[in-house]
């Protein structure tokens, strides 16, 4: 059994919980050169459910856990399963919270991928690349144009 750990805005969950955690290829562009980075990530139950039913994913394998040993306090764990090099995704503590809550309420999610066991046999795919420091800059052409008289009482 996995020693009790509390999570200081989780009171409902404890470090039992189930939880999936995927390795996702990932990009970060940088001086106009784009780079491959490799990304530890929770997955919520909504995501793994289309995931495995083929449709194209960054995530190459994905693993089911337990809240207790990806997660110390507020600390990423790196599963053993996991490469050295991977790194953990932005607010990877409250994202694994809130994956862990979806498979509270969803618990035959559970199935797809049982605690201890791996997956990795997913459409993999790199078509659609998930840059992850992307700027999305807003222009007046993508104001959506509407009649003059849309907001007129007439």
């Amino acid at each position: 059994m996995v020693d009790v750990t509390t999570y200081p805005n989780a009171s409902d969950l404890s470090a039992d919980d189930y939880l999936v955690i995927g390795l996702a290829t990932c990009f970060i562009k940088e001086d106009g050169e784009v780079s491959q980075v490799k990304i530890v990530e929770p997955i919520p139950s909504a995501a793994l459910e289309a995931i495995v039913k083929g449709i194209p994913t960054s995530y190459k394998m994905a693993c089911g856990t337990t809240l207790g040993k990806v997660l110390s306090g507020e600390t990423p764990l790196l599963p053993k399963d996991f490469p050295p090099e991977a790194q953990f995704s932005n607010n990877f503590a409250e994202r694994a919270i809130a994956a862990t809550r979806t498979y509270k309420t969803h618990p035959e999610v559970k199935s797809l991928i049982p605690q201890g066991t791996r997956c990795d046999d997913f459409n993999y795919s790199l078509e659609r690349k998930r840059i992850l420091n992307a700027e999305n800059i807003v222009s007046p052409q993508d104001n959506v144009k509407q009649h003059e008289y849309t907001h007129k009482v007439l």
